[in-house]
């Protein structure tokens, strides 16, 4: 009709009034916030897809917090807390470090601070150590203060000769017995008041010069494990019981299964009681009597030929060695434990006289060339 107002689009709202945007009614005041249906439905297609993507997220999370770093249970589930300390380790934390089965941890060094002292402290507590062994008649090599192979080895002696298990460690304990030890028994007290007695269960070799205490010595004897070598079989045992020292050789000396420092022999089949690179906290020798490298060196120069030797299984008592120590050609194969390869073998021995050099004491540098008196010696095994 011509007289009636143009029309507005949109129509009319409920109560009559004039409708300006359909979105206006549903969003709020605001034009911008839509301009019809569709806009709608990209809103509500937008949330849906946010959420998914919100879950998505959530889902991979969870799944990798399953895997971890190792320690936790695969297959999806996350490995529960870990206690270390007294706290709880959190997801935070850095992994630990894996270990395979052939790779053993490495010892960690142990200092003064952590009340105990072992092969790795340092400082003038181990000094002090160092020289209350040497006032025990125990030799841990130079007092430098430096807890090294030496001292192990000395330690383990008053240990045994304390009737304690052979560590080579120092804790409270041990030192309190250091301050005030119980007397050195002697493992054969009938013996000569000259001799030399090893100890099989402890480990422990002891010097008696007149009936005094001269050296007490952490020692490695047979293993008792069966060995062969060059088509030849036997089991590394040391013998028991009383026996004198015979020949002796400076330097190095090849055998069949290895080499011997300074040995000084004892049984007509080669058992010797010699330097080694190698003394463990246990029996691990084909049968001679292992004794550290620096005590070796002079050992020679403490005992004489027809000393008497006492092999025993803890304190007990022996039989009276032979009346006089064996005579003649020494053993051309003694059956020495195996140590590092030397990489070229000195020349063959030549026969030693009837008797022993007035002094055996020698360095670790080669020795000298042969003489009609020692044998060659071979470069230190490194």
């Amino acid at each position: 009709m011509e007289g009636a107002p143009p029309r507005r689009r949109g129509g009319t709202g409920r109560h009559g009034r004039l409708k300006r945007d359909c979105s206006s009614e549903r969003a709020g005041s605001n034009p911008a916030a839509g301009t019809g249906p569709a806009v709608v439905r990209r809103v509500r297609w937008l949330a849906v897809f946010l959420a998914a993507g919100v879950a998505v997220v959530a889902v991979g999370g969870w799944a990798w917090s399953g895997v971890g770093d190792g320690d936790g249970v695969r297959g999806g589930l996350a490995a529960p807390p870990r206690r270390s300390a007294g706290r709880t380790m959190s997801s935070s934390d850095p992994p630990r470090p894996r270990r395979s089965v052939a790779e053993a941890p490495a010892p960690t060094p142990r200092s003064p601070a952590d009340g105990a002292l072992a092969r790795g402290s340092a400082g003038a507590v181990v000094e002090a150590l160092q020289r209350r062994l040497v006032d025990l008649h125990l030799d841990p090599g130079p007092v430098d203060g430096r807890f090294g192979s030496g001292t192990a080895a000395a330690v383990a002696a008053f240990q045994a000769l304390q009737g304690l298990p052979p560590t080579g460690e120092v804790d409270t304990g041990l030192q309190a017995a250091l301050a005030a030890p119980a007397p050195v028994q002697p493992r054969v007290p009938t013996g000569e008041p000259d001799r030399v007695e090893v100890d099989l269960r402890g480990q422990v070799l002891l010097l008696w010069q007149g009936g005094a205490l001269r050296l007490a010595t952490h020692v490695s004897t047979g293993s008792g494990e069966r060995y062969c070598a060059d088509g030849r079989c036997g089991t590394a045992d040391t013998p028991t019981g009383a026996f004198r020292f015979s020949w002796r050789y400076p330097g190095w000396r090849e055998s069949r299964l290895g080499w011997l420092y300074n040995p000084v022999y004892f049984t007509s089949s080669g058992i010797a009681v010699h330097g080694s690179t190698s003394v463990p906290m246990w029996p691990a020798s084909h049968g001679c009597v292992r004794i550290p490298m620096h005590i070796a060196e002079y050992f020679p120069s403490l005992v004489d030929r027809g000393d008497a030797v006492y092999v025993v299984d803890g304190i007990a008592s022996a039989p009276p060695p032979p009346p006089v120590a064996p005579s003649g050609t020494p053993p051309a194969d003694p059956p020495a434990a195996p140590e590092v390869p030397v990489a070229e073998p000195p020349p063959a021995a030549a026969a030693p006289p009837a008797a022993p050099p007035t002094t055996t004491t020698t360095t670790t540098a080669p020795a000298p060339a042969p003489d009609s008196t020692t044998t060659s010696a071979a470069p230190v095994p490194p």
